[in-house]
């Protein structure tokens, strides 16, 4: 199973979510080709609800410890209750070119 299978495998188990939109922005950075060190999850789940950014986070990250302790280096969040994800036009922000490494 592909790391990014098992991210939206376990996201998907342990949230009731509403949507969930998982890219794998490996490419972007200065990896080996077809790696997956580098992802950018967006999630709308109600069960954020009276949750702050931190608490939301936090969330994400206790399902996903063994992916973030192992082979992802970057995993961009963006949280929203289904309230918050009308409100922004159903989108969330794309992620900024990688600065580092060699692209500098």
């Amino acid at each position: 199973m592909t790391t990014q299978a098992i991210i939206e495998q376990k996201v998907t188990s342990g949230l009731d979510c509403s949507f969930l939109d998982l890219t794998n922005e490996s490419h972007m950075h200065n990896v080996p080709r077809d790696s997956e060190s580098h992802f950018r999850l967006v999630v709308v789940s109600d069960e954020f609800e009276n949750k702050n950014l931190v608490a939301r986070h936090r969330t994400i990250n206790k399902l996903l410890a063994a992916e973030l302790a192992g082979s992802v280096h970057a995993l961009a969040l963006h949280t929203f209750t289904t309230e918050e994800w009308r409100a922004r036009g159903e989108s969330a922000q794309q992620s900024p070119d990688c600065l580092g490494g060699s692209k500098r």
